[in-house]
């Protein structure tokens, strides 16, 4: 393991004399592929120093967030890759750990000052159209924005946190302690608990404290036949009272019965209801998504809007999927909509494949599809030579990646399995001969994308190792 703090120095002492020796060589146009050279070469130490140097702000258990990310999550893990860059593996809402690059995290200054907890209560501020309401905290997300029971999402600027009072009054008690003090019997115990203070060496007197316990006894009562028909049609009426308001906003719209009095549904829901564009969308969204449902023969249905919201863009197959796996695990019960957002998360994402599943350190690839810096390497050879959990250090001519399976294609032909390791040692032994003709450069990187080597460029290759004294 390296010490972050002595590589950094030791690359900013490389990246300067690199500058150094840029800036000697302008404007000498005979030098143009050596100046080229030296450019890539002060590009992979500045971007390896910034790197590290992100990395070093990171510790176990710190929470983090992506820029321009609300995911919250957790520094699991801090790793260096066999080509010394710094890498953060995360937890995100408590799901599988990822790889993350240091300077795309920052650390988010609200969750590590804990200025509010899940099971907190809040108050939103004014201006807010849920102004004076109050919530209770379910979720944290980045920068102190959260998601409460009705999952609702407020951001930190629109939420106070309200302070628990030490006691307190009994005039506060909501209706359904009125309603359980009506239906229960109390029974009341005084217990007398004697605390001692022979510490105090006897100077002050016993102290007598005085705890009430309450024992609540609830009474049940069985439901008439009668009351359990009633009780099934009522709950089933509030069950589909968000579906019955959907379908009546999407007739309106539909048989536009608004257009004697407005010129667009939009101003109509707006003017009658109160809804916004969006909100009278979600709703005729969800009523969509339930007669697909119902097609299915679904038992458990959703009972609100925000239960079904993520569901509506999906194909009606993927729908059905996914509300069968979030009633599930929610224990075969109706779902929260975080549950069923959570799915549709990590059906978005696509699924990791373990390193260990894919390959075997030694096998041989072709690079496709990095981005970025590292985009120059595509369609070149590579070896595999560290696999970590889901990503994979590989070897190329002149660096060392790492990569997940997506950027490999499999090399099956055996004597390029052979030859390449072989190709990979001589080609780094001349890279470490020193300051070589931009020629040479320009030749390793072009064997470096040859997965075998023709007879003239076996022997080019010879010929550069005997030019600079590296014997076989």
């Amino acid at each position: 393991m390296i010490c972050v703090a002595e590589e950094i120095s030791l690359l900013t002492r490389q990246e300067q004399q690199l500058q150094r020796t840029l800036d000697n060589l302008c404007g000498q146009r005979t030098l143009v592929k050596e100046h080229k050279q030296l450019e890539k070469e002060l590009a992979a130490v500045l971007r390896k120093r910034q790197n590290l140097q992100a990395y070093a702000v990171f510790e176990l258990g710190m929470p983090v967030h992506r820029i321009n990310s609300s995911r919250l999550g957790i520094v699991k893990e801090l790793k260096i890759t066999p080509g010394g860059m710094g890498e953060v593996w995360v937890s995100w809402d408590e799901l599988l750990q990822t790889p993350e690059q240091p300077n795309l995290l920052q650390i988010d200054d609200a969750a590590r000052a804990k200025i509010i907890a899940v099971g907190d209560r809040i108050k939103i501020v004014d201006g807010h159209k849920e102004a004076g309401k109050t919530f209770t905290v379910v979720r944290l997300l980045a920068r102190g924005a959260l998601e409460t029971t009705d999952e609702q999402i407020f951001e930190r600027e629109e939420w106070q946190k309200i302070k628990k009072a030490f006691q307190e009054p009994l005039e506060t008690a909501n209706e359904e302690d009125e309603e359980l003090t009506n239906s229960a019997s109390f029974t009341q115990e005084t217990q007398m608990v004697t605390q001692s203070t022979e510490e105090l060496n006897e100077k002050a007197p016993k102290t007598i404290v005085t705890v009430d316990t309450t024992v609540i006894s609830t009474k049940i009562e069985e439901l008439t036949e009668d009351e359990e028909k009633e009780r099934h049609r009522l709950e089933r009426k509030v069950e589909r009272a968000f579906y019955e308001a959907g379908s009546a906003l999407r007739q309106l719209r539909d048989r536009r019965l608004y257009r004697s009095t407005h010129r667009t549904f939009e101003e109509y829901v707006k003017d009658r209801f109160g809804y916004n564009r969006i909100s009278a969308h979600y709703r005729i969204a969800a009523v969509e998504v339930i007669d697909n449902l119902l097609t299915n023969g679904e038992q458990i249905l959703p009972t609100s809007e925000r239960q079904v919201r993520d569901l509506a863009p999906l194909k009606p197959d993927i729908q059905r999927q996914v509300w069968q796996q979030a009633v599930d695990e929610a224990g075969g019960k109706v779902p929260s909509g975080r549950i069923v957002k959570t799915i549709v998360e990590r059906l978005k994402e696509k699924p990791l494949i373990k390193a260990s599943d894919f390959c075997q350190i030694g096998d041989v690839f072709i690079l496709t599809r990095l981005e970025g810096a590292e985009r120059k390497y595509n369609g070149c050879w590579a070896i595999a030579q560290e696999l970590r959990d889901f990503t994979i250090a590989v070897d190329v001519h002149d660096n060392t990646l790492a990569v997940k399976p997506d950027n490999l294609d499999p090399i099956d032909l055996p004597d390029v399995r052979r030859q390449l390791p072989e190709t990979l040692r001589r080609i780094r032994r001349l890279r470490r001969a020193g300051l070589l003709s931009r020629c040479v450069y320009a030749m390793l990187e072009s064997l470096g994308r040859q997965t075998d080597l023709d007879d003239f460029e076996a022997q080019l290759l010879t010929f550069m190792e005997e030019r600079y004294g590296i014997e076989n």
